[in-house]
């Protein structure tokens, strides 16, 4: 199902996945079946997207971006492509597209911001606003801004263990 005032220019895209109103999904962007994308997602060109993952309202998912099956993406989130970023009209243009790989059952909440180069773990959970800076290894808890990991999760989202506070 695409809604009508969705602009979808990509022709791979699973089947039963949903895009909602006001969505765009670029031409080389590739979504796996059985997804759900919210109003007001932008799908930048070469964007992998796994299959029966959920991206909530308002995600910007830019060039670059892999996200692997059964992952959650919380409303607004963005992800980052670039490390020096520069307007193209600026003659000294330094810009360099960094790959950011989310793992299998990642869910990342409300909000955050993922930088260019980031590696997130399989089943990790990133909390709402988190500022994600640095690789995260999987089944971690990541909090606050900039984003530490605080703790380890299972599968099913739930806390295992929390670190001491130092």
């Amino acid at each position: 199902m695409i809604h009508p005032s969705a602009e979808v220019y990509s022709e791979v895209i699973g089947v039963n996945t949903s895009i909602w109103q006001f969505a765009v999904v670029m031409e080389d962007a590739k979504i796996g079946a059985d997804c759900n994308i919210g109003s007001h997602v932008f799908i930048e060109n070469n964007v992998s997207i796994g299959d029966r993952v959920t991206i909530k309202n308002g995600a910007m998912l830019f060039e670059g971006l892999t996200i692997a099956d059964e992952c959650f993406i919380g409303p607004g989130v963005v992800f980052t492509n670039d490390l020096y970023p520069r307007s193209e009209r600026v003659e000294t243009k330094r810009s360099v597209i960094s790959e950011i790989s989310i793992e299998k059952g990642v869910s990342i909440g409300a909000n955050s911001t993922i930088r260019a180069g980031i590696l997130i773990g399989e089943y990790s959970l990133i909390g709402a606003g988190a500022m994600v800076t640095k690789d995260v290894p999987p089944f971690s808890l990541v909090l606050g801004n900039p984003g530490k990991i605080v703790g380890t999760v299972d599968k099913n989202g739930e806390v295992v263990s929390r670190l001491a506070r130092e």
